[in-house]
């Protein structure tokens, strides 16, 4: 089989699409390259589902947090407290018990506890708290000269907060974003060590890598392969997050915009 006949028969092997079998014997590079890079599919469904999802939610929770109605404002800050306070594999083992139990005792709770669904909501609580986190200390750092020339034209509420007070926060977060954005994409590699099975093996990066490994005896290849994805993952976040980032500091001199730090968490 060609590299090219490879690729046809197991680039989308992870959606169920293709090849069912893996390979047995003779492992070639071209075989790892493309079913690790197959597995890829759902480490960046992961990340971009639970990214677009906590991003709003991470909005909420940080106005809420800053609110003054203890109502709105404990609330806020106990989740944030408890998902950054928790390690995020032990999240994925509590909810998969959680979600177990939800399973036997109510009908149609069942998908849950598939890794797609199930782990991706793991992965959306998580991501919202920090998030949240980064939007608060960014809306406490809004300069009040700004607010106060939103109050003398007149803005008030609603139309304040997004036209003034919004965007200045965006702006002051995003490079402390984009580092979390790239956490996240990391972070779904944990799915794999999770209680969360893979449906009919329709596994992550690290599944297929780990199957090689297995096979080989051989970690050098497989692993290096997933790191060598994820780096490239990695520049595509800083290059969409960077044009963000240059729009909301548009109206800025060019010595004034707040400039994209990549800054790996090693331990969260």
């Amino acid at each position: 089989m060609s590299c090219w006949d490879t690729v046809q028969a197991y680039a989308l092997r992870s959606l169920g699409v293709g090849e069912r079998l893996l390979p047995r014997d003779d492992f070639t590079l071209c075989q790892q390259f493309t079913l690790i890079g197959s597995g890829m599919i759902w480490n960046i469904y992961f990340g971009l589902l639970a990214l677009v999802a906590g991003f709003f939610l991470a909005n909420a929770l940080a106005l809420g947090k800053a609110a003054r109605n203890p109502l709105l404002r404990k609330p806020a800050e106990w989740f944030i407290f408890i998902f950054r306070g928790s390690p995020l594999f032990i999240q994925f083992f509590l909810a998969y018990a959680i979600f177990t139990a939800l399973k036997q005792n109510v009908p149609g709770a069942s998908w849950l506890t598939s890794a797609w669904a199930g782990a991706l909501v793991v992965l959306f609580l998580n991501t919202a708290a920090y998030s949240a986190e980064i939007f608060y200390g960014a809306l406490r750092s809004v300069p009040r000269g700004e607010v106060e020339a939103a109050d003398a034209y007149g803005m008030t509420g609603w139309r304040r907060f997004r036209r003034i007070i919004w965007p200045t926060m965006m702006r002051l977060g995003w490079p402390a974003y984009t580092n979390e954005a790239i956490f996240l994409f990391h972070a779904t590699t944990l799915v794999f060590f999770s209680g969360f099975p893979a449906f009919q093996q329709k596994g992550d990066a690290l599944y297929y890598a780990s199957y090689f490994a297995d096979k080989t005896f051989n970690p050098f290849i497989p692993y290096p392969i997933v790191a060598f994805y994820f780096i490239l993952l990695t520049l595509v976040v800083i290059g969409v997050f960077g044009l963000i980032n240059r729009h909301l500091n548009k109206h800025l001199p060019q010595d004034a915009r707040r400039k994209l730090r990549l800054r790996p968490q090693m331990i969260r």
